[in-house]
């Protein structure tokens, strides 16, 4: 029934436009193909209708490659292509055909546009009763995803879909396959979200225990997160718990965002990040995993490394740093002593970067810079602000480094 219908409507249809092409001329019949197929929803095909209404227009070949074409009609087809590529493109997105509408947008519209009714689309899909789950709505939701994270577009809105589609687990893998390897500026977005999303989930869970097992008055749990509290606030009010084996995430995953949060300089992800390993700490030790070096001893490096940010055992946390980065060997070496550089170079103690960047090996295979490094400051106004110069050009003259020498030079020789 629905292939005669489809046959009878086709007929039909047909018979409409060889009238208004007789009547009304080639542009008006378009233009009754181009409303027909926008009322049905068929917007592959409107498109089609639109490039070959635009040809026509302009007096080209219907069909087949354009060869000797004046300029001016070209760029005129050029700019009618383009306007159909978004207006099918944009019609596609809204019906949550996210891919195929990536086809038509991603050479007619700026990225940020489309990051931003992605972001739109996204959200709105989120907010409707158990979206994630709902295949008609999950789709849409994982075409996001593909483009966010895996076609690099918004890697922070990836992170946070996947997050509320997929959980924590899929967006650690996503966050090491995908993200961990851009920019500092590109990670720290995803970072964030992240770590929010973790200190979130142990707060209620922890919240959660600690108010079933009477520890704390929920009333108490209530006001530590009106006053945007963190887990150390929670742990501290039920006396630490450092005595017990109780476990409120996964640790792995706790590690994970951890390390993602080494990236993130705002100061609540640095406090949120500190409560995390804080938190870390008072984990049994068969769920303690060592780390790379120099967060061999995980819980504890953590834990410094983000509490000298905030202005706590500062001198403590540098002696450690300096100390595993002099004991690491020569594979370990240079990444430790980079962890050095960036903390000393966050908390304005701009000597000890310098002299951690200096100390760093560079007579071995193994001293590609570490994603740490990416963070740095540039090492002449390090050395500059570290009143360092004439011991950066020393190292310059050892290293035949004449171009950081000559930069160093001009950069102290400048107010």
């Amino acid at each position: 029934m629905t292939e005669e219908k489809d046959l009878a409507d086709t007929t039909l249809l047909a018979a409409e436009l060889t009238a208004t092409l007789e009547e009304h001329g080639t542009d008006a019949m378009f233009q009754k193909l181009e409303d027909s197929l926008r009322h049905a929803g068929r917007w592959h095909s409107l498109f089609d209708v639109q490039l070959l209404r635009a040809r026509a227009s302009l007096k080209l070949p219907l069909a087949g490659p354009l060869t000797n074409t004046d300029a001016t009609a070209k760029k005129t087809l050029d700019e009618k292509t383009i306007a159909a590529c978004r207006d099918v493109g944009w019609k596609l997105f809204n019906e949550g055909q996210i891919t195929s509408g990536w086809m038509y947008l991603r050479a007619s519209v700026e990225t940020h546009e489309i990051v931003e009714r992605l972001g739109h689309i996204a959200s709105r899909l989120l907010e409707q009763d158990e979206s994630a789950s709902n295949d008609e709505e999950y789709q849409p939701l994982q075409e996001i995803i593909q483009l966010a994270l895996w076609e690099n577009l918004d890697p922070a809105l990836g992170i946070r879909v996947m997050l509320a589609a997929q959980g924590t687990c899929n967006a650690v893998t996503a966050y090491e396959q995908s993200i961990a390897g851009l920019p500092p500026a590109q990670q720290e977005p995803a970072a964030t979200i992240m770590v929010q999303h973790l200190h979130d989930e142990i707060f209620e869970n922890l919240g959660k225990d600690l108010a079933e097992r009477k520890l704390i008055d929920p009333a108490l749990i209530d006001d530590i997160k009106a006053r945007q509290g963190t887990i150390t606030d929670l742990l501290e009010a039920a006396g630490g718990l450092s005595d017990e084996e109780s476990i409120h995430v996964d640790a792995s995953h706790l590690q994970a965002v951890l390390r993602f949060a080494r990236i993130c300089t705002n100061a609540h992800d640095i406090q949120l990040a500190h409560a995390l390993a804080c938190y870390a700490c008072r984990l049994p030790p068969d769920f303690q995993y060592p780390g790379e070096t120099p967060f061999t001893h995980f819980g504890v490096a953590s834990r410094l490394f983000y509490s000298a940010q905030l202005g706590k055992e500062v001198d403590q946390s540098i002696a450690f740093f300096r100390q595993e980065a002099e004991e690491a060997n020569e594979y370990e070496a240079p990444a430790a002593w980079d962890v050095l550089a960036v903390l000393a170079a966050r908390i304005d103690r701009p000597a000890v970067a310098l002299d951690a960047i200096l100390a760093r090996p560079t007579e071995t295979a193994h001293t590609q810079n570490s994603a740490m490094a990416a963070t740095l400051p540039p090492l002449i106004e390090l050395s500059h602000k570290a009143a360092g110069g004439e011991k950066l050009r020393a190292a310059c003259i050892e290293r035949a480094d004449i171009i950081t020498y000559a930069a160093s030079l001009a950069r102290d020789c400048t107010q």
